[in-house]
């Protein structure tokens, strides 16, 4: 798993830009290479960060930021995954 320079702000979240938050699922998540994220990825993601209830997370989080509907998060989508892991996930991504 890659690891990025973890900046933490003053209220205890994550701090990384944009391109770092892709950059971090992709090199640590995207196990088959292909620069999206399956449900499968994202699970593995969740159980890894925040633990208990992965997989209905995993499940919360690709419902609401899988625009197209079909089961992956991609580039497009990645900015939807930004805001909810700002909302949910303790983490606060930049521009």
């Amino acid at each position: 798993m890659a690891f990025i320079q973890r900046n933490i702000s003053s209220d205890g979240k994550r701090v990384m830009t944009l391109q770092q938050f892709k950059q971090w699922l992709k090199t640590s998540f995207d196990t088959n290479g292909d620069g999206r994220i399956s449900k499968g990825e994202l699970r593995e993601a969740m159980r890894i960060t925040s633990g208990l209830f992965a997989s209905w997370k995993s499940n919360k989080v690709l419902k609401s930021v899988d625009s197209n509907h079909d089961g992956f998060i991609d580039d497009k989508e990645f900015i939807n995954l930004a805001r909810f892991a700002e909302k949910h996930l303790n983490i606060r991504v930049t521009k």
